[in-house]
């Protein structure tokens, strides 16, 4: 059995998730999301969607780039 990177649980359904910056063994997506998925630089939660990204800097929407003085991005509706 695997054992999760993130949490240390045993399990025999663990999976891999190779990115351009690495991989990892998780036991489920929640723990994959927790490793893998960017902060968003306004509010820090995790960006699972799209997300936005300026100059470098990843936001969940463009509400919260705005809020950090970001111009010029919109959210698709």
């Amino acid at each position: 059995m695997a054992t999760c990177d993130v949490c240390g649980n045993e399990y025999d359904k663990a999976f891999t998730v190779t990115t351009a910056w690495g991989s990892g063994t998780f036991d489920s997506f929640e723990c994959a999301i927790q490793r893998t998925a960017p902060t968003c630089a306004h509010c820090s939660c995790r960006v699972i969607g799209h997300g936005v990204e300026a100059d470098g800097t990843v936001y969940c929407c463009a509400h919260c780039a705005r809020h950090n003085g970001v111009k010029g991005l919109d959210d698709r509706v």
